[in-house]
């Protein structure tokens, strides 16, 4: 193949296609595939002639209908090679039932049932209701009005900056690798637990869904205590507390509680409405701040350390004053809550209507706009209020400069400096100032008010969507069974499927911890539960990325899976240093619940990156042992189990001595046999067709070249590889290169450096043993390593699929892929739109989609010259001669095309003409042209008839790969 270059390009051409809108196909009799289902026609496709095959399209990769119902489906690989009956008539299934009870259960295609979107009337959001607003209101909780300045206050704006930026760090590396894992594929309801279960399995999965949910559970009680924390301050500003603050606190977080949850079971739609709500007031609170900083401060205020922007309030607000055994990290651990509200959209993403597209443009826009306010406050707050203040409006001092030098002289220099005197903080301990005031912003506002509504918005807004939230997440969590104890709480109700269950649940949770009372105690609790799911976020990023999964591939491209490994790292060191122990609890709590969940091991497969891993890990080490040579000490009995073919079946091992001819032996399984094989191998043997897993479904082979002058069984036997490669559901491939496919050189080359290095081994042996004699003869020996070619198979069965996986290696990273697909006829922009659309779900680029609308005309005259020509010396030509003369020779000469032949297949045979026209036309300048193969009807084209229609299609062609695949989803675009 060519080296890419920036211009080089890939041409794709589905060599298939159907008439959606044609005229009404005719009526076939079904055969024995269509027992028990529902039958399929024929439709007249865009080649203008019968067939069963399909362009990709959405429905054969989907259920569209309910969790129990009809599901499209493609016509099988044998369908379409045995189906086809002489006269032409043809019939399979058109639909499938999907199995009953499917909901949470697994299946062959265990995501493939998917409810349609507001099939059943459910409400769905967009970016900016479900994720952007919904996000903002989490992530402006309680922190931003009640405990941001303490904050600034106990490190100062200089290690402030420090914990918004390494708070933000935190966020926007697990956002940005939470948009990598929502995009590659349908994301469904469950947040961070669907997010980390269908990425790295349901051992990890099951056991951060739990601690998930809980710390949504416990954030609720967080944001309740703020809130009540509040209404208890004003309270006591009006003498007005009913027992004491610790048990007001309880009181009023209690009842909060009952009416947030009142509020959730009526709804997301009802739930929504609130938030709305909740966010205009605290917008309008946030920029009541900013302006209140900018009035000139009254007495009043100035009494309790407000004042207008002044430089040195500014510097002196700058270096850390920890206070009460406060460090940086305990500050941190406080504040870090307030970044957790970035999946409060993720958590809701079975409610979104498109959470691919929503979740990462809110979740990323939500951690920019909340960041830049949250630093603009505290910076704002920390250039106007000094740390601590009396309150009393008659600590004044005169302020002329030599009366203030004797005064100045302490902790309080700036506000000394003002005129005031709040030396005696420094005795006594204060109750106003940024360190010990936690309403400062009440103050600072224009009209405190509205700082009170605000903080009152913020704090339970963020409490409605944690008290949402945990259901959700913990609901997706019992539905998928990995917990069967936890069946219970998978029940929804209504029509949005609302955990009313779960709802109880975290009601119970939050008021158990609404008890406790205090802020501080209950923010660090949390923060280690929400960093460890962001640690398995940023890994599952990482560990999908390393794997190399061809299934890995997000539509959002602004990750790097070093970063996320990097996130993943910071936020388990972040851990350790708010709270070891608490850390070492968190992971001991994980690992017990990883630990239990794979031993129970749930019946479940969701194609996780831990299991392409231990594929790429398998074949790696197999392929490492070519190079260890035999020990005596190592030996191991290896039962190899034979089974026989059936004598009315070619055997494959007719296709397997096409690979190895004179270099080994190939011996297979009956697949009919495997059955009663499992009960009687044990868990360690393996088949001799494949290790384990690591089967073959892909056969790749050259073209024949020379099938017009091979002997007839020569092109039989080829032809026959290709028919028990359709029959056995094999992908096929066929590689056509102009300067062939001979590799007797390399292998030459390579026997000769065995050859050298043998010699060169044994020599060293020689000198060796000349070396040693007479000495110990336990003496270790060298062995020199030899060095091989060796080749690696592309696993594809799909013509989008290869060109794709092609792409992400080196040679061919800078390719452009063209997509041709053929159309009707005044619906190329529909044809184009749906292939577009299907790509898009893919996530799979391309350069361009082409839509060939002409493709029944007739081929040119040349072109059918040249394949009468082909075809010539193997045509019997029968219907030029007599009856009884075209008997015999039909007899004798069974091998040959017939006039009938040509007759049934003559669209066909035009349609691989024309084909080559087109790719001649389009195509002569590609790196690479990968194009469906036409599949020979198992006892109805001859062989060199079909050898003719590959040879014709592929003639004068860059490097040509045809594809047909085995007709079983290998993509899919579900998470």
């Amino acid at each position: 193949l060519q080296k890419n270059k920036k211009n080089t390009h890939f041409n794709l051409m589905e060599n298939d296609a159907y008439d959606r809108i044609g005229d009404e196909p005719p009526n076939y009799e079904e055969t024995s595939f269509s027992e028990h289902r529902a039958v399929r026609l024929s439709v007249v496709s865009a080649f203008g002639h019968d067939t069963l095959d399909r362009v990709p399209n959405i429905n054969f990769y989907r259920n569209a209908g309910s969790v129990s119902g009809n599901r499209a489906v493609r016509p099988s690989l044998q369908e379409l090679h045995d189906v086809f009956q002489k006269n032409g008539r043809i019939s399979v299934t058109n639909t499938v039932e999907d199995r009953e009870g499917s909901d949470g259960t697994p299946s062959d295609d265990v995501e493939s049932v998917i409810p349609l979107d507001n099939k059943d009337g459910a409400v769905r959001f967009g970016w900016i209701k479900g994720v952007l607003v919904r996000c903002m209101l989490n992530i402006w909780g309680v922190m931003l009005f009640i405990r941001l300045s303490w904050v600034f206050g106990q490190a100062g704006w200089g290690l402030g900056i420090v914990v918004i930026a390494l708070s933000c760090v935190v966020t926007t590396v697990t956002g940005l690798s939470m948009s990598a894992i929502c995009t590659n594929g349908v994301v469904r309801g469950g947040g961070a637990y669907y997010l980390i279960s269908r990425s790295l399995g349901p051992e990890f999965g099951g056991s951060i869904g739990l601690i998930f949910a809980f710390a949504n559970a416990v954030a609720v009680a967080m944001y309740v205590v703020g809130f009540a924390e509040t209404v208890v301050d004003l309270l006591k500003e009006n003498d007005a507390i009913m027992i004491d603050e610790l048990n007001d606190i309880r009181i009023i977080g209690c009842i909060s509680v009952v009416l947030l949850l009142g509020i959730s079971v009526a709804g997301m739609e009802w739930e929504a409405k609130a938030q709305i709500g909740l966010l205009i007031i605290l917008l309008v609170a946030i920029a009541n701040v900013f302006v209140g900083t900018g009035i000139p401060a009254s007495t009043d205020k100035k009494s309790k350390g407000f004042f207008s922007y002044d430089v040195k309030i500014f510097m002196e607000n700058l270096p850390p004053d920890f206070r009460d055994g406060e460090t940086f990290f305990s500050v941190f651990a406080i504040f870090f809550p307030a970044a957790t509200g970035i999946l409060a959209g993720a958590n809701i993403s079975g409610d979104l209507k498109d959470p691919q597209d929503a979740l990462p443009k809110g979740t990323l826009l939500a951690i920019l706009i909340t960041g830049v306010t949250y630093l603009g406050i505290a910076l704002c707050v920390s250039a106007t209020v000094v740390r601590d203040a009396t309150g009393n409006i008659n600590d004044t001092i005169a302020t002329g400069m030599d009366i203030l030098v004797p005064f100045c002289n302490g902790t309080n220099i700036a506000a000394c400096e003002q005129g005031w005197n709040f030396s005696s903080c420094d005795v006594n301990s204060c109750k106003f100032g940024s360190m010990n005031n936690f309403q400062v912003m009440t103050m600072v506002s224009g009209f405190g008010p509205l700082i009170t509504a605000g903080t009152f918005s913020a704090t339970l807004s963020s409490a409605l969507a944690s008290l949402v939230s945990a259901p959700k997440v913990f609901q997706a969590l019992c539905k998928d069974n990995i917990y069967t104890a936890l069946k219970f709480f998978a029940k929804g109700h209504g029509k949005n499927n609302e955990p009313i269950r779960g709802y109880v649940l975290t009601f119970i949770i939050a008021v158990a911890f609404i008890i406790i009372a205090d802020l501080n105690v209950i923010a660090p609790i949390i923060s280690n539960f929400f960093l460890a799911s962001y640690a398995l976020i940023n890994f599952s990023c990482f560990h999908a990325s390393y794997a190399k999964s061809p299934g890995w591939r997000p539509a959002y491209r602004y990750y790097n899976m070093w970063l996320s490994l990097f996130g993943a790292v910071l936020c388990c060191g972040v851990m350790f240093v708010i709270n070891w122990w608490a850390a070492l609890l968190t992971y001991a709590i994980e690992i017990f619940l990883y630990v239990y969940v794979t031993v129970k091991k749930p019946n479940v497969n969701w194609g996780s990156s831990t299991q392409a891993v231990t594929f790429v890990s398998a074949v790696n080490n197999a392929l490492s042992l070519t190079g260890v040579e035999d020990h005596v000490k190592n030996f191991r009995p290896q039962c190899i189990v034979l089974t026989g073919a059936p004598k009315n079946r070619p055997a494959l091992l007719d296709l397997a001595h096409c690979f190895t001819k004179n270099y080994g032996l190939c011996l297979t399984c009956e697949v009919s046999n495997l059955s009663e094989w499992d009960a009687v191998l044990t868990s360690n043997a393996y088949y001799a067709s494949g290790l384990g897993r690591l089967k073959p479904n892909i056969l790749m082979m050259g073209f024949k070249k020379d099938w017009r002058t091979a002997d007839t069984a020569g092109v039989q036997s080829y032809v026959g590889v290709l028919h028990d490669a359709f029959e056995f559901e094999y992908g096929t491939v066929v590689l056509r290169m102009n300067q062939g496919l001979d590799i007797s050189h390399i292998i030459k080359a390579q026997e000769e450096m065995e050859r050298e290095a043998q010699e060169q081994k044994d020599l060293e042996k020689e000198e060796l043993a000349e070396e040693n004699k007479g000495k110990s003869i336990f003496r270790k020996s060298r062995n020199l390593s030899t060095q091989g070619l060796t080749s690696r198979g592309t696993r594809s069965r799909l013509t989008l699929l290869l060109p794709y996986i092609l792409t992400t290696r080196k040679k061919f990273k800078d390719c452009k892929m063209r997509i041709f697909i053929a159309g009707q006829p005044g619906r190329a922009e529909q044809d184009r739109h749906e292939m577009k659309s299907l790509l898009e779900k893919f996530r799979i680029k391309y350069a361009d989609i082409h839509v060939i609308d002409d493709i029944t005309q007739n081929p040119n005259s040349n072109s059918w010259k040249m394949f009468e020509d082909m075809i010539e010396p193997f045509r019997l030509h029968e219907g030029s001669k007599s009856t009884t003369l075209a008997e015999a020779l039909r007899k004798d000469n069974p091998w040959k095309i017939s006039d009938a032949e040509l007759d049934t297949f003559e669209e066909k045979t035009n349609l691989q003409v024309r084909l080559n026209e087109l790719l001649q036309e389009n195509s002569r300048a590609a790196n690479l042209i990968i194009v469906s193969m036409p599949i020979a009807r198992l006892g109805s084209v001859s062989d060199h008839l079909y050898m003719a229609w590959l040879d014709i299609l592929t003639k004068n062609l860059p490097p040509t790969v045809l594809i047909r695949g085995n007709h079983k989803s290998v993509l899919t675009f579900y998470s």
